[in-house]
């Protein structure tokens, strides 16, 4: 996927340069994004053939030959919109946007082969801190999911925090790497303490927020620990407290939550370029959502009235 992105950018930068007037001996850039097109296909139906490992480093070694080819002419049209772009209708700023945008692949296309050759022909793993997740965006990380369909996935972390009504109270986009979950539960109770004042009654929340620090730290604060204990025993204890069923059936419609905040607000995935960007669109998005929600329970208390009369 990182050479058939890197063969898509810099075609279509070429292209660019090329429809300037700024021309050199090559074949059209369109040929090289439909010949990577066509062998990430066969790679795909390579993993359905009995000798598919095979099928598969032939094809990549075809697809490294490739990308040799469009990194070269990539770097013969840099060159020549640099020493040339007078010659173009485009003023300087736009060119060094093109530049930029070519440098950035080439910049990352020695690595991305490097980790690719590894993983492909000799069969062995890349560490994730020396894995190119993305020509483009560098603060993306491999987010070890192991759910159906989504053991491994590529982004980043998102912690909310809602009441009972729905609204979001605390939400947090992590940059780096995100701390375990139970590293997150005070650092949240703190930051909601601190915007709405100590008015918490109950926290609730899965067994990987639990944590001896964690339990002594609600009961310190006199907040009500509804967090689902990661000891079974400790779990047939609380479960017959009906306090403690209710948070954590309340908890359970905190998946439902994510779901509308990503699919509906979001539109399923986030289209901003450079972590910042991501962030300001979640904030607009949780204030978008509360809005939303603060509508529907006015909605819902002037209806009220009017259902218990009739």
């Amino acid at each position: 996927m990182l050479l058939r992105d890197a063969t898509r950018t810099l075609m279509k930068a070429v292209r660019l340069i090329r429809d300037q007037g700024l021309k050199h001996r090559m074949e059209e850039p369109e040929r090289f994004i439909t010949r990577i097109n066509t062998l990430c296909i066969q790679m795909t139906h390579a993993g359905l053939r009995v000798d598919s490992r095979r099928q598969r480093q032939k094809t990549f070694r075809q697809m490294d030959r490739l990308m040799g080819l469009v990194r070269n002419h990539a770097r013969r049209y840099r060159q020549l919109l640099e020493e040339q772009w007078e010659q173009t209708g485009w003023t300087h700023p736009q060119t060094q946007q093109v530049l930029r945008r070519m440098d950035q692949v080439l910049d990352q296309l020695p690595q991305a082969r490097k980790q690719a050759r590894q993983r492909m022909l000799a069969d062995q793993p890349v560490a994730n801190e020396e894995k190119v997740l993305s020509l483009y965006e560098p603060d993306v990380h491999v987010l070890v999911r192991n759910k159906a369909g989504a053991k491994v996935e590529f982004g980043n972390t998102l912690f909310l925090a809602e009441n009972s009504q729905g609204l979001i109270l605390d939400w947090d986009l992590f940059q780096e790497r995100a701390p375990s979950d139970c590293d997150l539960l005070p650092r949240s109770v703190g930051r909601m303490e601190q915007a709405y004042g100590p008015q918490l009654k109950a926290a609730a929340a899965d067994r990987g927020f639990d944590s001896y620090s964690n339990r002594l730290g609600l009961a310190n604060e006199g907040i009500y620990n509804g967090v689902c204990p990661r000891s079974p025993a400790q779990l047939q204890e609380r479960v017959h407290s009906w306090k403690f069923k209710r948070l954590q059936r309340r908890r359970a419609q905190t998946e439902g939550r994510i779901a509308i905040v990503k699919n509906v607000f979001l539109g399923g995935r986030m289209r901003g370029k450079g972590f910042s960007h991501r962030q300001l669109t979640v904030t607009w998005t949780v204030l978008t959502h509360n809005l939303w929600v603060l509508a529907r329970l006015q909605g819902a208390a002037m209806a009220a009235p009017q259902k218990q009369a009739a």
